[in-house]
């Protein structure tokens, strides 16, 4: 039995070193690759939000209270991306693009709604609005991008 297990742990080991998950190996590249994957994921989730609260905004202020704490989300991003200057010019554009959006919703009205004159509503033109998600969505697949980038750069 112990002639089977020696080898078996052996070739696991190999296995584990090849693969890059034995400790002691060069994982920097592969740090900042999660690294970017990571910001590149919580920038999507950031312009999802960002995009359903444009779409249905329950009122002016609340949607004004959610662009500030996803451009503060993406501040610390920033600050997380290190010395990655594709990442950080990516980043800064998205960020540039939620003070698009920000800018857009201060034009925003609360209005009556016409179904019922009782209840408000907030008034949007469809065309703008899809102007604004459009460009959110851009910026947030620019960052991605950008992480694609590096690793290629890397790789070679």
């Amino acid at each position: 039995m112990r002639r089977f297990t020696m080898p078996a742990a052996l070739v696991f080991a190999g296995a584990l070193a090849l693969t890059g998950c034995a400790s002691g190996g060069d994982d920097d590249t592969a740090t900042a690759g999660e690294s970017c994957s990571s910001i590149a994921a919580e920038v999507r989730d950031i312009s999802n939000g960002v995009q359903n609260n444009l779409a249905t905004p329950e009122s002016i202020e609340g949607l004004q209270d959610y662009l500030g704490e996803a451009s503060e989300r993406t501040d610390a991003l920033i600050e997380e991306a290190g010395d990655d200057s594709a990442l950080i010019d990516a980043l800064g554009e998205f960020q540039t693009a939620l003070n698009e959006v920000s800018t857009y919703a201060d034009g925003l009205e609360e209005v009556p709604s016409e179904e019922d004159p009782s209840v408000m509503t907030i008034e949007q033109d469809p065309e703008e609005l899809a102007t604004q998600q459009a460009t959110v969505q851009e910026a947030s697949a620019a960052v991605g991008a950008s992480c694609d980038a590096d690793s290629d750069t890397e790789s070679e």
